[in-house]
């Protein structure tokens, strides 16, 4: 225990700085201050010092504490506790001193006078009481020997003497595995030395020796027991499964041989036989084969569509989409198609944010059979050109809505270049018949010009005079796209993993949803689908009336909710097995979509139009006109018709007047083609459009500048011609053997230059060889070319048969570009 400076001040009656003076004279480093703390030895040695110096303080007070009687005094009680088992052996077998011996009598209880205890404790005695600690006794001496003290003495015990000790169980302390393994050593072999000396050591009383330990149960395994199989490490868990037992049941056993452990932690062999024969079964430990290779599990491949049986193969409505100019009354006419679904409730207007829904018409054939039909509403063509771009053939059939005042307008036109580029069925719906002035005979003449001949003209079209406002011709309309849908023979399969296309997606408060159409198999609740980068569980699927549904088969759209993200319209989705193989290729296409965003975004340019076409078969070159007038579009279409060549054609994609739209820049990209404009200019953030996804615009001032960058682009499509350019050549006139190798040969550069590269042998102006030069030096140099009427040495690689009069030519290949 600790003591401060103060206390030995207060106790002895000094000053704190005279204490602090003889601390520094005895060169004791820990008293600075007056609160510093010495340990208790040195605490003592300067006491002795402090009073050796001052002898009027020799003989201090007593402490306050009340002193016994001198004559009676309590008897002090030593209970002692058990001893380890191993220490008894040791200290029989050990021989002990007098004084140990004297220490080590047996005593219960000890009754000591004061007068005894107050004996004082010599150093010198410190030792042997240190060494009778295990026998637990009391340092004193005998009563009769004690000489009587002086009345004048002090009969209380001084500060500092030591009155007895009782001895305590010491705390176990955690030791490491290889510290046990080596105490359990210690103590089998001291308990067999105790063994061998216990006959010498019968007659002596040992000293508060404890019993023997109890011997640990033996269990012997039945012969024909239940054998019991288990690979290391044991476990208690799994072990007290294989025994049918519970585990606090093998804890206890476990308990009962001296070994702790918990339910989850692993025993060795030996303790499981024991365990298992207790319980009647035999244990065997299940040895590892290292020579076995690992089995490698070959990593399935997700399959994500397939082709389907002609037998498995169902009819499926038609997906059918209006597009045309937005005042030709196209609202107007679906609002009326979605009155005349004779299997709905209620009646209402085009839910706009599914941008499909499907109806049920009479068959025109057979009335009494409802067939349906999906109709597809796609707002400024945005959805159709990205489905289109990818790909994806979901419409079936496109109606084109003109209204028969107006005719034929511009937007007319751009929706009739999107409905040939999907290579769908055209049919004409002649809208606003009723109005007065309407003329339908001068729409199917414009039509006509466009390549689209009416079917009463002897034409393949289908054109319906109809009025949204009067309903006329709406039925007739549904049925003719009836029967053009029976004509395509629709099918698919509705007993497979759903496919189909994303047609709108969004962001809405329940989180990421997406309206797709099914093109193949059924979509159904907790189905897990892909689509793009983005995956997720089918949480819901909703109408467009907003029910919920639990399927969706072919030919119908619905809302899905569970994506984890909103994909972008025209996406193609697919269902997959599991939830692990969906992450893995959205993971997959994320990587790869962020590698292609890095690299150019340039796509397809008037200048690497040869770089992006090279692998397609055929070379066709698509462009879109825009000018200021009717007159410049069609010069400009004139003079790029009469651009011929046999080896690359020329498509016209769209023409029109105007600025350049976005309408335009999606059409370009979905057809892989360039924008060209005359005298006109590009409308506000249409240029952000085109660099996003990669459309060269190119304005022009004069038409003959316009043709000839056409007429460059289209002989850049062309594979250029390889030609042979001979760069020298050299007369081989003596031949050098090596102990290694090809022989070197020497030559006389007669004419050009010979460089590294590309040669071949003639001889009498026949071609040897054909090969590379392997080593070309001039006298010990290395060099990279040799000009005429020089010497030179000349290895060729995989070639030695020389003759002298040979010709070694140099040449290059070069890329000449083809023209129209």
């Amino acid at each position: 225990m600790p003591v401060r400076i103060y206390e030995i001040s207060k106790k002895l009656g000094l000053e704190n700085k005279v204490v602090l003076a003889k601390a520094k004279a005895l060169d004791i480093s820990n008293a600075r201050v007056a609160s510093s703390s010495l340990d208790k030895i040195t605490a003592e040695y300067l006491e002795q010092q402090l009073i050796a110096e001052h002898p009027e303080i020799a003989a201090p007070e007593p402490p306050p504490e009340p002193t016994p009687a001198p004559t009676v005094h309590e008897p002090i009680v030593i209970v002692t506790s058990p001893k380890e088992p191993e220490a008894a052996p040791t200290a029989a077998a050990e021989p002990t001193s007098p004084e140990a011996t004297e220490a080590a009598t047996p005593t219960t209880t000890s009754e000591v006078d004061a007068t005894e205890s107050s004996t004082e404790v010599t150093p010198a005695a410190e030792p042997a009481a240190t060494e009778a600690e295990e026998s637990v006794t009391v340092q004193a001496a005998e009563p009769q020997e004690e000489p009587i003290e002086e009345e004048d003495q002090p009969t209380g015990p001084k500060i500092g003497d030591k009155v007895g000790f009782i001895q305590l169980s010491p705390t176990p302390q955690r030791l490491r595995p290889q510290d046990k393994a080596r105490q359990e050593a210690e103590a089998r072999r001291q308990r067999a030395a105790g063994a061998k000396t216990q006959p010498r050591t019968a007659g002596r009383t040992q000293p508060q020796a404890k019993p023997t330990a109890k011997a640990e149960p033996q269990f012997k395994p039945p012969t024909t027991g239940t054998l019991i199989h288990l690979k290391p490490p044991v476990v208690i868990r799994e072990l007290a499964e294989k025994i049918g037992q519970k585990p606090f049941s093998v804890i206890a056993s476990l308990m009962e041989m001296g070994i702790f452990a918990t339910v989850n932690q692993a025993i060795d062999e030996l303790a499981a036989q024991k365990v298992c024969a207790k319980f009647g079964f035999r244990f065997e430990l299940e040895k590892r084969d290292r020579t076995a290779k690992p089995v490698i599990q070959q990593k399935k491949k997700v399959e994500l569509d397939f082709d389907d049986k002609p037998e498995d193969l169902k009819p499926r409505p038609p997906v059918v989409t209006i597009m045309g100019h937005v005042d030709h009354g196209k609202t107007t006419l679906l609002d009326v198609v979605r009155q005349s679904n004779v299997v709905a409730s209620e009646a209402g207007g085009i839910t706009q944010h599914i941008g499909a829904y499907t109806i049920s018409f009479p068959h025109p054939e057979d009335k009494k059979r409802l067939q349906q039909i999906t109709f597809l509403d796609t707002p400024g063509h945005a959805a159709f050109s990205s489905m289109r771009a990818r790909g994806a053939d979901v419409t079936d059939i496109v109606v084109l809505v003109v209204a028969a005042n107006d005719g034929v307008m511009p937007q007319t036109m751009e929706a009739l270049n999107h409905a040939k580029a999907a290579n769908v069925p055209i049919l004409v719906a002649v809208n606003k018949c009723d109005i007065p002035g309407a003329n339908p005979v001068r729409v199917r003449q414009q039509l006509q010009e466009k390549e689209l001949t009416p079917d009463d003209w002897g034409g393949e079209t289908i054109f319906v005079d109809c009025s949204a406002v009067t309903k006329q011709g709406v039925d007739k309309l549904l049925e003719m796209i009836l029967l053009q849908a029976d004509l395509l023979e629709l099918k698919a399969n509705p007993d497979r993993r759903a496919m189909g296309n994303v047609i709108e997606s969004g962001l809405e408060p329940g989180g990421p949803t997406a309206t797709v159409l099914v093109r193949k198999g059924t979509l159904k609740v907790t189905d897990v689908i892909l689509c793009g980068h983005f995956y997720g569980r089918v949480r819901a699927l909703i109408s467009e009336e907003g029910k919920r549904m639990k399927s969706a088969g072919p030919s119908h759209a619905v809302k899905v909710l569970g994506l984890n993200g909103v994909p972008e319209a025209g996406l193609e989705f697919i269902v997959v097995e599991n939830e692990k193989a969906a992450r893995d290729l959205a993971e997959k296409r994320a990587q790869e979509l962020k590698a292609d965003q890095l690299e150019a975004r340039s796509r397809v340019t008037l200048e690497n139009l040869f770089d992006t076409l090279a692998a397609q078969q055929s070379k066709v070159l698509k462009a879109i006109v825009k000018a200021d007038t009717q007159g410049s579009v069609e010069a400009i279409v004139s003079e790029l018709g009469k651009i011929e060549s046999e080896k690359v054609a020329l498509e016209v994609v769209h023409s029109a007047v105007g600025t350049v739209t976005e309408s335009d820049v999606l059409l370009a990209a979905a057809s892989k083609a360039v924008v060209l404009g005359f005298h006109t200019r590009v409308d506000s953030g249409v240029a952000e459009t085109a660099k996003h996804h990669g459309v060269q615009v190119k304005l022009y001032a004069i038409i003959y500048e316009l043709v000839d960058e056409i007429k460059l682009a289209m002989a850049g499509l062309l594979d250029p011609m390889l030609k042979e350019v001979v760069t020298g050549s050299a007369e081989i006139r003596k031949i050098f053997e090596l102990s290694k190798g090809v022989p070197v040969a020497g030559c006389m550069v007669s004419s050009g230059r010979i460089v590294r590269g590309k040669v071949r042998v003639r001889r009498r102006k026949e071609v040897i060889y054909e090969g590379i030069t392997q080593s070309l030096r001039r006298f010990q140099d290395e060099v990279n070319e040799v000009r005429a009427g020089m010497e030179c040495g000349i290895r060729i690689d995989g070639f030695g048969d020389f003759q002298e009069g040979d010709l070694i030519e140099c040449y290059t290949l070069e890329k000449v570009a083809q023209t129209l």
